[in-house]
């Protein structure tokens, strides 16, 4: 059960709590068992993880491989279709897997488009801070640091939106729908120390989401908040759910990090303003 969570990015307790269970079911769906196709809420699973992966190495966008069939997905699938003469309706059944199957066999094992997007903004010309739309949220241990770090950004002349909210759903959704260019979560924990988790799974993982993290850790590192900061891909909600490159931060232990709440908003701050500059670095 551990080994489960952890691969699915979540907590190791050794429990079947709500979202382990949730994550479970998600994994037992294979692409074929069941119709796909847009709706609300969206459906998820390794299904949906799998046509994504086939469209993006045939070259449809359907944005980060996240196994959420969302609008990004559904206009992929359904200029696939129109590509390829079949029926528009954007919904991936038995004929649909079938062209998929038959032309990924000439389609090679590339990245993806979805990985070529991301290195490409990697590429893109340097930023300003003043130009980024930042989100930094938490999860109710560094509530005030979290708030020091959104001041310090907004000095810098960044437009930032600060997120109390515990639930990860609910934060991704506020970064989304605010356009955000980046998220940053904070979170406290007992272990010294820390680490910053980006996106990644099997197949896929965002380049723009580990550049940043490893920004993070160094600024970090320098800051003298914390001796050494690992970098490690997960498929965490946030990071899941998050349109934009997203890093979600463990720092520890929780009254060390209060103690340095300044040092930690200038890593921040040089974090992101680093990555801005020069995202590929």
């Amino acid at each position: 059960m551990r080994s489960f969570q952890q691969v699915r990015g979540l907590r190791p307790s050794g429990t079947c709590d709500e979202n382990t269970w949730l994550a479970l079911v998600e994994a037992s769906w294979q692409l074929g068992e069941r119709l796909l196709f847009h709706s609300s809420p969206n459906l998820r699973g390794d299904d949906v993880t799998s046509l994504q992966s086939k469209l993006a190495r045939l070259g449809f966008d359907c944005g980060k491989v996240d196994g959420i069939f969302g609008p990004h997905t559904a206009k992929a699938l359904e200029q696939f279709q129109r590509n390829c003469g079949l029926p528009v309706d954007g919904v991936c059944g038995h004929e649909t897997i079938c062209v998929l199957d038959r032309l990924g066999l000439q389609s090679g094992t590339g990245p993806g488009v979805a990985v070529l997007r991301e290195q490409e903004l990697l590429r893109s010309p340097a930023r300003r801070l003043s130009s980024l739309r930042l989100v930094i949220g938490h999860d109710g241990a560094l509530g005030s640091i979290t708030r020091s770090v959104a001041r310090h950004l907004r000095s810098a002349g960044a437009s930032v939106v600060p997120l109390d909210d515990p639930d990860p759903s609910v934060q991704a959704q506020t970064a989304n729908q605010f356009a955000a260019d980046v998220y940053i979560g904070l979170n406290g924990c007992e272990e010294p120390g820390g680490r910053a988790f980006f996106y990644a799974v099997p197949g896929f993982e965002s380049a723009a989401g580990r550049s940043l993290a490893g920004q993070l850790a160094a600024a970090l590192v320098a800051r003298q908040v914390v001796d050494e900061v690992d970098l490690i891909g997960r498929r965490l909600p946030i990071l899941r759910e998050t349109r934009m490159p997203a890093v979600w931060c463990e720092l520890g232990p929780v009254g060390q990090i209060v103690e340095r709440a300044v040092s930690v908003a200038d890593a921040c701050t040089d974090a992101v303003t680093s990555w801005a500059v020069r995202p590929s670095g």
